[in-house]
């Protein structure tokens, strides 16, 4: 390996959305540092089937719907 060209790889903790946790290494922060997870496998429509609904936090689908609702098959 070349001196000095690799990312720092190291330990951090991951904090899932059910808020349990693992310890995993990886390029992504500092050191010891806590990986919070907006979305994950346990709350992303494609794993649980469907059920679960993703927020809307910045209104993105309204503000599409809104901007797009004149366009309709015709």
């Amino acid at each position: 390996m070349k001196a000095k060209i690799h990312p720092d790889y190291h330990e951090i903790t991951v904090q899932m959305t059910d808020g349990t946790t693992y310890k995993t290494r990886s390029t992504w922060g500092k050191a010891g540092e806590t990986l919070v997870l907006d979305i994950d496998s346990r709350s992303h429509p494609a794993w649980t089937g469907g059920q679960t609904r993703l927020v809307d936090s910045g209104g993105q689908v309204a503000k599409f719907k809104k901007r797009f609702a004149n366009l309709g098959m015709k």
